[in-house]
């Protein structure tokens, strides 16, 4: 799975530095009860401060090998690309001011704003988007993202296996404030694509410079977005402080942020109560607590967790069984009862809120194609038992974490409320679980996938190569109506064949069975406002925060 690394950049909700209330196009399942606080404490912030944390330590700051959640928070908030997410999760100009797209959607020309600077006063140029591109698809990057630029510029994966000179590589520094870029095929959300960390830029005299140092500490770097780097500490967190060299730097109102390395939820939650953080996330049994607190909010992100049927085994084969399966689960119950911790029940593999066509999310144009109908999943069960010749027996394979333990365990209930079977469940270990997958011995098995970029391609793609992991789904109207959206330049058709195909996969082959969108709950102190964290792409946004 190529793409699987990607997801510690998307799955920005996976951190404890939590989520915003902020709502994105379309429909945001967040929510800000009204209520008595149970905390009236708020975080010291004379100083101008915010303060956030983590679980997990920042693994570093070189933008080419970064891979996880901490180093992106980081990295995009010293540092940002052609393009920014704002605070309702849409690409706006940052670096650059403007661009282009030719009639054929396959050149996009950007013009770069007047006057950019490193926070060192060297001049930001579009020549430092060209190295700093050309070293994310070359051997040096070591963070597995190579992809995201080389599956797009045109002759950028013959350039990383040493087949294409760097002159021949779709992208060019025109002169100093224009940069070309030459893409395969017509990719409408290329724009979003550069909101990530792999696209910032890089200048390549300071780089080389420092050599083998670079990125090391705070001093080993030089900046370009709303903060810079202060202090470093893997281990303990970091320190920005507002980049005044920075060119919105007018709009950036909060001074200084610290991001602190907390690994257990019930130390962050004190040192929330005492006023030490200015956000905490909850665990699932704080939220009932929590629920009537005026400082509870929660969201969901662009990450679907479903069921994955094995089309090739000789029970779930049956799509009868696969549609029994689907229609008897109630999901609603499972985000809002058993989970309680922000996530939202799925009525599509397409996450709520992900782009459709500007007016509406594509969830929204696409209505909802995962229902809970007990009556149908016995009509369907009986359907497939009788065609089976006997009832089966089922295996749900599933990982060991205590959340995925209780979904599948809530599941194995609906299963046996509502169809009379006993399905056994089969817990392993992550890698387990996907070797499992990977070598076709499975059944069916409750898997995630959380979004590269905010386009429905980034989940549609994957069921197009038959792969065990993806149920050795073959299907020529499915691959056909994913090819003719991945080459089509009229926006509407393109749009109408990936409904079309989530139709296809979800409702009428029934290959998967969606289960809910993730998401998170927490509590902010009420003097913060607008501390942003996106749904998909860079994690948490320090830009647009404000202290009352």
């Amino acid at each position: 799975m190529k793409k699987s690394k990607l997801l510690a950049l998307i799955l920005a909700a996976s951190m404890v530095l939590a989520t915003s209330g902020c709502g994105f196009t379309g429909t945001a399942s967040s929510t800000a009860a009204s209520g008595p606080a149970q905390s009236e404490s708020t975080t010291k912030t004379s100083d101008g401060t915010i303060t956030v944390y983590d679980t997990n330590e920042i693994r570093t700051m070189v933008q080419w090998a970064a891979s996880d959640n901490n180093s992106f928070t980081i990295l995009n908030n010293v540092s940002e690309g052609l393009y920014r997410l704002n605070e309702k999760h849409e690409p706006e100009p940052a670096l650059a001011e403007s661009y282009k797209v030719s009639d054929d959607k396959l050149t996009y020309t950007f013009t770069l704003r007047d006057g950019l600077k490193w926070s060192n006063g060297t001049a930001l140029t579009a020549k430092d988007f060209v190295f700093s591109w050309l070293k994310q698809m070359s051997t040096d990057a070591t963070n597995g993202y190579s992809f995201i630029m080389t599956d797009y510029i045109v002759n950028g994966a013959e350039y990383l296996d040493n087949k294409a000179k760097a002159e021949d590589v779709g992208i060019k520094a025109l002169d100093d404030k224009t940069l070309e870029v030459k893409l395969k095929q017509p990719t409408p959300y290329f724009v979003r694509l550069t909101v990530l960390p792999m696209f910032f830029p890089l200048n390549e005299e300071y780089v080389k410079s420092q050599g083998a140092n670079y990125g090391l500490k705070a001093d080993n770097m030089i900046y370009c977005g709303p903060y810079t780097l202060a202090t470093y500490d893997p281990a303990s967190g970091s320190t920005l402080k507002k980049n005044d060299s920075y060119w919105d730097a007018a709009n950036v109102k909060v001074s200084n942020v610290n991001v602190r390395i907390i690994k257990e939820q019930a130390t962050a939650l004190n040192a929330y109560k005492s006023g030490e953080l200015s956000r905490v996330t909850l665990s699932s049994s704080d939220v009932p607590a929590m629920k009537s607190n005026a400082e509870f909010s929660s969201t969901s992100e662009f990450r679907t967790t479903y069921l994955q049927f094995n089309t090739t085994d000789k029970v779930v084969s049956n799509k009868n069984i696969r549609l029994a399966l689907g229609y008897a689960m109630d999901r609603k119950t499972l985000a809002d009862v058993i989970l309680a911790d922000g996530s939202a029940p799925a009525t599509g593999l397409i996450a709520n809120g992900m782009f459709g066509d500007g007016s509406k999310t594509f969830r929204e144009l696409n209505s909802d194609i995962t229902t809970f109908d007990a009556a149908k999943a016995k009509e369907y069960w009986e359907k497939g038992v009788k065609e089976l010749g006997s009832a089966p027996a089922i295996t749900l394979l599933t990982e060991d974490d205590s959340v995925t333990k209780t979904v599948a365990t809530y599941i194995q209930g609906e299963f046996k409320k509502n169809l009379g079977i006993d399905v056994k469940i089969d817990s392993k270990t992550k890698k387990a679980k996907n070797q499992l997958m990977d070598d076709n011995n499975y059944q069916m098995a409750i898997t995630a996938w959380g979004a590269d970029y905010d386009d429905a391609m980034t989940y549609m793609d994957l069921w197009t190569n038959g792969t065990p992991y993806r149920g050795n789904y073959k299907s020529e109207t499915y691959n056909s109506l994913i090819a003719d959206a991945k080459k089509q330049t009229d926006d509407a058709k393109r749009l109408q064949d990936m409904l079309t195909a989530e139709k296809t996969l979800v409702a009428d082959d029934a290959v998967v069975s969606p289960l809910f969108y993730r998401g998170f709950a927490y509590l902010t102190k009420p003097n913060v406002v607008n501390l942003v964290t996106h749904p998909f792409g860079p994690p948490i946004e320090f830009k647009y925060a404000s202290l009352k």
